[in-house]
């Protein structure tokens, strides 16, 4: 059945291109946080020494600030290219995540609505009744709105997790946080306009990356990949008890 068949889909795109590129993505992080303490100590030495040169060439306050954010910038670089580590690979898995959800969400859409000629609309009488449970009709909404409120308490679920994860969090961070929220919420009424067929590719696809990112947090996993993580012998109670604890406390 069509439902089925979408749920399979999801999981099998997801599992085989995106969760190795979260794999990468994890790994590519754990090194650049690795190297924080190093360019830590860095930085000291290098501060030191464009001090020591802007005494003996006579050099101006914003000229010293200038020489030091260069060579601090030369030093990352090189640190980054001895890891392979750069900071932009991290973000792979965004460019092809994206364009791959909008690609299947398209096609969804196009399968559910679209009756520009015979194939296409037997497709779409097929999809007319490939649902289950209470949306049966894949084409059509879902009236009862569960669906869209499923993706939109499990993206912020998603959201509120991962926020625990940082214990003093920067101005940046807690502004896309928020983004992210408002996003999660938005998705809601979107979500309720749009076909049945569309709604449950987008709330399993966030199940299946929900499950995906807990099973990358395995103290096994993190062993596999050579990942040094202070992170406890059971980080899945550890956040259960964090979220209880905000939110419930």
């Amino acid at each position: 059945p069509w439902w089925l068949a979408i749920i399979v889909a999801t999981l099998s795109v997801r599992t085989l291109i995106t969760l190795p590129l979260a794999t990468y993505q994890m790994v590519i992080i754990a090194k650049v946080e690795a190297l924080q303490a190093e360019i830590s100590e860095l930085a000291k030495r290098l501060r030191y020494e464009v001090s020591f040169r802007a005494k003996e060439r006579g050099w101006t306050e914003k000229q010293s600030r200038f020489q030091f954010k260069k060579n601090l910038r030369r030093i990352v670089s090189q640190l980054y290219i001895r890891d392979n580590c750069h900071p932009f690979k991290a973000s792979l898995l965004i460019w092809v995540q994206l364009p791959l959800w909008i690609s299947l969400s398209l096609a969804l859409r196009n399968l559910s609505l679209d009756q520009s000629d015979s194939k296409q609309f037997v497709l779409q009488t097929d999809m007319a009744s490939g649902g289950a449970l209470w949306f049966p009709d894949l084409t059509s909404p879902d009236s009862t709105w569960i669906l869209p409120i499923c993706l939109g308490l499990t993206n912020l679920l998603i959201v509120e997790v991962f926020s625990l994860q940082r214990v003093s969090p920067s101005r940046f961070q807690r502004i896309v946080t928020n983004s992210v929220r408002a996003v999660s919420v938005l998705m809601i009424p979107i979500a309720a306009t749009v076909p049945s067929s569309m709604a449950l590719y987008w709330l399993t696809s966030s199940l299946v990356g929900f499950g995906h990112n807990l099973i990358l947090r395995s103290p096994a996993i993190l062993k596999i990949l050579k990942l040094q993580t202070v992170q406890s012998e059971s980080p899945y109670r550890d956040i259960l008890s964090a979220f209880i604890s905000k939110y419930f406390k």
